[in-house]
């Protein structure tokens, strides 16, 4: 490979000739010397969307509904973020329009695909995938779907284009490893033929399917196309592995994670998760991460160090018992200091000028509004990061919500991906302004 301060650029004199016609090229990005593409590269910006599928207290998690604005009372929950009050935006009154169904939503979290519970459902593609069709060549993961306690075949935040589920990666050290830990030059060779004999399937499998399409009536049709659709993906994606794979992984002083074997170390595996991604997100592994926190799945856990005395789950339904709301307002807090470490770890790191934080976009909400009701309105949702005005309580009408894909188009936007429309939005997300 050329190095980068002597590779020729492109001369605008180069003529195209063909019949008798000769055109000069128009200004194009090869034409500019490498080493000046290279200085004026831009900093990525980047997303990570997290989605706790039981939510909060909301009593506990919202401000008033007339604290609004820049000068918004912090509320019990959101006080453990204080230190971040202007690198994050709370969201009241928001909602995904008819998503609902309950705890099925989750899987929504990411589409806004509506009424995940009527039969016959099928679900759209996630926000992360959408966001990596379009820019997740530019690194060595297009995208890293995680979770932590997932059931596994049923739930996920990331889904294709076709609504298929992509399975979540739940170990740590498993992340590690495909993101720093290189293998053998004899291992990476193997690899290497993999990903070429994967690709030669999928010629193989796209040059039967169009011979096939000529002996179906209309509706085969229209299922092989969309099912070409996933074939021509997936070889792309083979093509894009096979020039990573030359290429020598980022080196990091962190050490290869434990991975606790106690599904009780819920919290413990939620800061590994969001270690991961702040890892991935520093040396540009990936720039799009979804991960599912699958409260739901999870047993009798460990939070700030004391046991709880029921499992997750039937701890949301607490039909207003002291004792069960005691143990989820300590769970919740849990959750708000995470989320404050993780909010200052990215701080710490710069880029470009920036904070690592001031680059990533980080949406943390859930599905249900109130998990004791199975409601799947007035959804709690912070918004950090991403070179936005925070610091402010955006409160939509908690009887007649607002949109939460209205943000979704504003997160593409702001990744320069120029859409105007996601699932059931109607616009960009009001009140939130990009940082001068």
């Amino acid at each position: 490979m050329a190095n980068i301060s002597t590779q020729n650029s492109l001369s605008r004199r180069h003529l195209l000739r063909g019949a008798g016609v000769a055109l000069a090229l128009p200004m194009l990005e090869a034409m500019t010397p490498a080493f000046a593409r290279a200085a004026t590269t831009p900093v990525p910006r980047r997303f990570l969307g997290i989605c706790n599928n039981l939510g909060v207290l909301p009593d506990k998690f919202f401000p008033g509904a007339t604290s609004t604005g820049k000068d918004y009372q912090l509320s019990p929950y959101l006080e453990h973020l204080s230190a971040h009050r202007n690198d994050f935006t709370v969201m009241s009154g928001v909602w995904h329009p008819d998503v609902d169904a309950g705890h099925p939503a989750d899987n929504c979290f990411l589409t806004a695909a509506p009424q995940p519970g009527k039969g016959g459902f099928r679900n759209t593609i996630s926000l992360d995938q959408f966001a990596a069709e379009r820019l997740g060549n530019q690194t060595r993961f297009p995208s890293l779907t995680l979770g932590v306690n997932v059931a596994q075949g049923q739930r996920s935040l990331s889904w294709t284009r076709g609504g298929v589920l992509i399975p979540s990666t739940e170990k740590a050290s498993l992340v590690f490893q495909r993101m720093f830990i290189s293998g053998t030059k004899e291992e990476m060779a193997e690899q290497t033929r993999k990903l070429a004999l994967g690709q030669s399937i999928m010629d193989t499998v796209a040059d039967q399917t169009k011979s096939l399409e000529q002996n179906v009536g209309p509706a085969d049709r229209a299922r092989l196309d969309q099912y070409m659709t996933g074939v021509r993906d997936l070889e792309q994606r083979l093509v894009s592995a096979s020039e990573w794979e030359q290429r020598p992984k980022p080196v990091v002083s962190d050490a290869v994670p434990v991975d606790p074997t106690d599904p009780k170390a819920y919290m413990d595996k939620v800061r590994l998760m969001y270690d991961m991604a702040r890892l991935a997100f520093e040396t540009d592994s990936t720039r799009f991460i979804a991960l599912l926190l699958d409260s739901v799945n999870s047993p009798a856990i460990t939070a700030d160090g004391q046991p709880t005395d029921d499992g997750y789950h039937n701890l949301s339904h607490h039909g207003k018992n002291a004792g069960k709301l005691a143990q989820l307002e300590r769970i919740d807090r849990e959750h708000m200091k995470l989320l404050a470490k993780l909010f200052g770890d990215l701080k710490a790191r710069n880029e470009g000028g920036e904070t690592l934080l001031d680059r990533s976009m980080i949406l943390y909400g859930s599905n249900l509004g109130n998990a004791d009701t199975h409601v799947t309105t007035n959804l709690p949702v912070l918004f950090a990061g991403g070179g936005f005005r925070h610091g402010q309580h955006l409160a939509f009408d908690r009887d007649r919500n607002y949109p939460l894909p209205n943000l979704f188009v504003s997160v593409l936007q702001r990744l320069g991906i120029e859409e105007e429309k996601f699932a059931t939005s109607s616009g960009t997300m009001r009140g939130l302004e990009v940082a001068a």
